[in-house]
């Protein structure tokens, strides 16, 4: 095999004073498979133990009801060995607070986004971390860590919600802590916890929520004692290794093996940042997969390179941290993708082990992805959710565009003012979208990349709330066409019943999620108050305080996934099945698909002609590997590009 020259593009590894390496000598070689199992799903329980009790506890809706927020479990190298869903970092604790120094009833807490290793995103995300302690009563150690980060409602700054979307520093964006000793051997610190509940407009919920989630840590940390006192630490150990070189050996095996050796480039874009008018401000992948003969070996090397500067605005995201380990974890579940089957992807840990298999190399500090303190980062989903796109691009080109197509699933909406009693509110929603499709499956419809996320109740909303919720419902059409549909958007529509601002965190409101290999892109974002009113107007993407009278109905559409493959290549039968559904309207099955239709809904007489739709697809370009682009990012890529139809990097 001919060895791949890696490009020298002048990028730099993140150095990191957490080097990767195992617990014991064999690296778990040794371990009992049966108990290995044992172990892993014990793991499993507890953390989904802690964020049952989170949930149960909290008293915030982005906490207790949207579910946005995540726990992980981590060994005393801080490695995760959990892999239900992502998590915050331990290394910054460890950083500032020596392991040896720890005590049982401790529990840290931090929310800096440049003192987070890369683990925090944005200043809302408060993450609390809870040393493990075992062994004989008299040399009780640190073993592991239990933790628990999430969104919350306010923590200050210039708007409510913490976000705003004009923040030129991050001064504005909220109060920042740096890692502080939260409770300290089981006591809490009262002046630290005054001091974020004062800053907060919702003091009361950030007070129960901060209670909830410290309780469900502690809690965490004494079942997983338990799981050490059981078998002892050596042994437990020695199982948490085999558990990280198990997943290591299974993607090298399963997921590695099916990119060929090479090197490839693609690039997406976030299309504004709050403050610059919208442009193209770009992320840029140089996948490179090195073979056998590498001197470093077989890995995957993610080269930034030709990233955009900062932004002025909140769309920054801090990843050049400690070798990048939490963009590593981020980026990873994209790659199972690549598994056998959507079975076998279900059942794909991504923990620490995934770490050896990926090397990233980051451009000089002055990026969107290595920003300068104090640039913004509130906005930073515009960058960290389309670095995932940009993977799922880079490696389409590498297999055939044997990848799903683009999604968009996470964007904050809300309202704000004064109930009907005169009491302050503040809700905010995560609303899903619809995901990419595959070369073997529609995509799914409303989902959300936070794991186990929903949408808030209506009954909850309304009873809380002053405003009705007229409906919700798939938004019609927003899917990208393509052999395999792009899946759909929430549409939602929400009247308000006492005058209140409307805020909203977005993108993809000009760019749409891309279709690959012949699929079309989807619909993008889109905020209309008063449709079909006196006073209907289009509300921007980021949006901190847009009046909304009462009597106004908010109008939300969400993204639709991008199709993948020709549309001309769907069975007309799916296509008369998603007009049947309300997924596809009669116009767009001719128009997008070429598919006649006979027939009506109104009497279920709703069927296809299969002549003239042969003789009308017939007439039409099937789309071509060799001439046309492998990937297609709709009508508002050429408004922000000068006009051009696609990039240079959209062809093979």
């Amino acid at each position: 095999m001919t060895a791949v020259v890696v490009p020298d593009t002048g990028s730099r590894r993140a150095p990191t004073q957490f080097p990767f390496g195992p617990l014991t000598g064999d690296a778990g070689a040794s371990a009992d498979p049966v108990l290995v199992e044992i172990v892993q799903g014990s793991l499993a329980s507890v953390e989904m133990e802690v964020e049952t009790a989170i949930a149960r506890t909290s008293r915030s809706p982005m906490i207790r009801d949207a579910h946005d927020f995540r726990a992980g479990i981590h060994d005393r190298r801080l490695r995760k060995l959990t892999g239900r869903s992502y998590s915050a970092l331990v290394h910054p604790i460890a950083r500032e607070f020596p392991i040896e120094e720890m005590r049982e009833g401790d529990v840290f807490f931090h929310n800096d986004v440049y003192r987070s290793e890369g683990g925090i995103g944005h200043l809302p995300d408060l993450c609390v971390t809870v040393p493990v302690f075992a062994g004989p009563a008299d040399d009780r150690r640190v073993v592991a860590f239990v933790q628990a980060f999430g969104h919350h409602d306010d923590i200050g700054g210039a708007v409510p919600g913490s976000m705003p979307s004009n923040a030129t520093s991050v001064f504005s964006e909220g109060l920042m802590v740096p890692p502080i000793r939260l409770w300290d051997a089981g006591v809490p610190n009262r002046a630290a916890l005054a001091i974020m509940t004062r800053n907060s407009r919702m003091p009361e919920s950030l007070s129960a929520d901060l209670d909830a989630e410290c309780s469900a840590c502690l809690m965490g940390a004494r079942r997983l004692g338990e799981l050490f006192d059981r078998y002892g630490v050596e042994t437990v150990e020695s199982c948490f290794d085999a558990i990280i070189s198990r997943t290591t050996e299974t993607y090298r095996r399963e997921i590695l093996g099916r990119i060929p050796v090479g090197t490839w480039t693609w690039e997406d874009y976030a299309e504004h940042d709050g403050v610059d008018e919208p442009k193209l401000h770009t992320q840029r992948i140089t996948l490179t997969r090195t073979g056998p003969d590498d001197p470093d070996g077989e890995r995957l090397i993610l080269d930034f390179a030709g990233t955009s500067p900062q932004a002025k605005g909140p769309i920054n995201h801090c990843g050049d941290y400690s070798d990048g380990v939490f963009l590593k974890k981020w980026l990873a579940p994209i790659l199972r993708n690549l598994a056998d089957s959507p079975e076998r992807m279900a059942e794909l840990d991504v923990n620490e082990g995934i770490v050896p298999l990926i090397e990233m190399r980051f451009p000089p500090p002055g990026t969107l992805l290595t920003p300068v303190f104090p640039a913004p980062t509130n906005a930073r989903t515009f960058v960290i959710l389309r670095l995932l796109g940009v993977l799922a691009g880079v490696v389409a080109k590498a297999v055939d565009g044997q990848m799903p197509a683009d999604q968009e699933t996470i964007r904050y909406t809300g309202v704000y003012g004064e109930d009907l009693e005169g009491r302050p509110y503040l809700m905010r929603e995560v609303l899903g979208g619809g995901s990419g499709g595959r070369y073997y499956a529609d995509g799914e419809d409303t989902i959300h990349v936070v794991p186990d996320s929903r949408n808030l109740p209506t009954e909850f909303t309304e009873a809380r709330f002053p405003f009705l919720v007229e409906s919700l419902s798939l938004a019609v059409d927003s899917g990208g066409p393509g052999e395999f549909r792009g899946g759909l958007g929430y549409e939602k529509h929400i009247r308000m019943l006492k005058n209140a601002h409307f805020m909203s965190i977005a993108d993809r409101s000009i760019l749409a999620c891309w279709g690959v290999r012949g699929g079309k892109a989807g619909h993008p974002f889109q905020v209309v108050i008063d449709p079909d009113g006196p006073n209907e107007r289009e509300v921007d993407a980021l949006a901190d305080a847009e009046p909304v009278a009462a009597g106004e109905v908010i109008r939300i559409r969400t993204t639709g996934g991008g199709g993948w493959g020709d549309p001309l290549a769907r069975e007309p039968e799916a296509v008369v099945q998603d007009v049947v559904w309300r997924k596809v309207s009669p116009e767009a099955a001719f128009a997008d698909y070429g598919v006649v239709l006979t027939g009506t809904l109104d009497d279920d007489t709703l069927a296809h002609d299969p002549a003239a739709t042969i003789t009308e697809r017939a007439g039409r370009s099937a789309w071509s590997k060799a001439d046309d682009a492998f990937f297609d990012r709709g009508p508002g890529y050429a408004a922000l590009a000068a006009g051009a139809p696609h990039a240079d990097v959209d062809r093979l």
